[in-house]
């Protein structure tokens, strides 16, 4: 059954049980009689071309990419409501995130935002990215697994994650990038589907107020140095970019085919099939 790119929006939307589009994610040239399509977590020139080459009838990238790559900054306001899930003062936890927000913000603005979009308008290639909706469909997929396991100490995390099939397939592992897997994990908090991780300033929030162990999915080696700088007191896992977004692109993927749409996946890790309860 041929779909159109506004049900490929709801499809995404849908797996992460929401209504509304995210400002990091949108429809950027429409289409219909989409029976095939190209999966990919970074889309370019060349992989709309390779989908020209395979036969797709549109290009769903993860990444933002057009004015979802412009807008990227707005969706990072959700570390706000993370935080204060997990006992950070609303202040603090809106001071740490209008610096991200504003770092964000400034990187994006000198950044050549239409090629892409510019080229899948040339072939008249249907082009979405859905970004915010995937990572939380993946961010529920990893509570699940942590939660249904041990978490007294931050290696019974590790290990819980590390069963997850794109984990396990994945060149990179979970590591532990402050503290120790040897520590009690305490009470611990899962960052993502926040747009990006939070870096030095939301990591030592959390930190301070409470939290012994943040996990985000990927972190920059500048915040990672600030906060060894500073001494925070606490331990910070990492768990792997690739498998993470793999995650929710299986996700999407799936529920595409269950619509009767061929879907191609490229450079993302396969997992099993899995329903979020």
């Amino acid at each position: 059954m041929a779909i159109d790119t506004n049900r490929i929006m709801k499809t995404g939307l849908e797996l992460a049980g929401w209504k509304k589009m995210p400002a990091d994610s949108a429809v950027h040239v429409r289409g219909n009689k989409i029976n095939k399509v190209l999966i990919a977590i970074d889309v370019g020139t060349a992989e709309l071309m390779l989908a020209r080459y395979l036969g797709c009838d549109a290009v769903i990238a993860h990444h933002p990419i057009g004015i979802a790559h412009i807008n990227f900054y707005k969706v990072l306001d959700r570390h706000v409501d993370l935080m204060m899930e997990n006992g950070v003062p609303r202040k603090i936890a809106r001071d740490a995130v209008k610096r991200l927000k504003d770092r964000v913000d400034t990187r994006t603005h000198s950044d050549i935002y239409s090629h892409t979009v510019g080229v899948a308008k040339a072939l008249g290639m249907p082009l979405v990215n859905i970004h915010q909706p995937c990572d939380e469909y993946m961010r529920q997929v990893i509570l699940q697994a942590i939660t249904s396991g041990r978490t007294e100490y931050v290696s019974d995390i590790i290990k819980s994650v590390s069963k997850i099939p794109e984990f396990r397939q994945a060149a990179t592992r979970v590591q532990v990038r402050l503290g120790s897997t040897k520590r009690r994990a305490g009470r611990w908090a899962l960052v993502v589907a926040a747009g990006t991780n939070g870096g030095y300033n939301i990591a030592k929030a959390y930190l301070q107020h409470g939290v012994s162990t943040v996990i985000y999915l990927h972190v920059e080696y500048g915040e990672l140095v600030k906060m060894k700088e500073d001494r925070l007191d606490g331990n910070l896992v990492v768990l792997g970019h690739l498998a993470g977004d793999s995650i929710g692109l299986n996700g999407l993927a799936e529920r595409l085919e269950d619509l009767g749409v061929e879907t191609v996946r490229i450079g993302i890790l396969r997992g099993t099939s899995r329903a979020v309860k």
